[in-house]
């Protein structure tokens, strides 16, 4: 899916996004959710072509131990991704 995502951003004229960047949106989520160390995250950015969809998102999977694996998606490139976006992404 990261292959995915990283071809789908340069289709869109964006840069790949780095390591660091994907760091700071777990770092952001494990803030915003307030949830142990052993927490779990992925962080992908998508390309979606429905004409409903923001066009890229970003996508947090949260594996939190005994839980079911959350997904959650914010309508934004990773590198606009900020913690209230995170939050905003809780409600249904």
């Amino acid at each position: 899916m990261a292959f995915l995502g990283a071809f789908m951003r340069s289709t869109f004229g964006l840069p790949k996004p780095d390591r660091q960047g994907i760091d700071r949106v777990k770092d952001l989520a494990r803030t915003a959710l307030q949830v142990s160390s052993e927490t779990a995250f992925a962080v992908n950015e998508i390309a979606c072509n429905d004409p409903g969809c923001p066009g890229i998102e970003t996508v947090i999977l949260v594996m939190e131990p005994g839980k079911k694996t959350r997904a959650l998606k914010v309508p934004k490139p990773l590198d606009e991704v900020m913690e209230q976006d995170i939050l905003a992404a809780l409600e249904p």
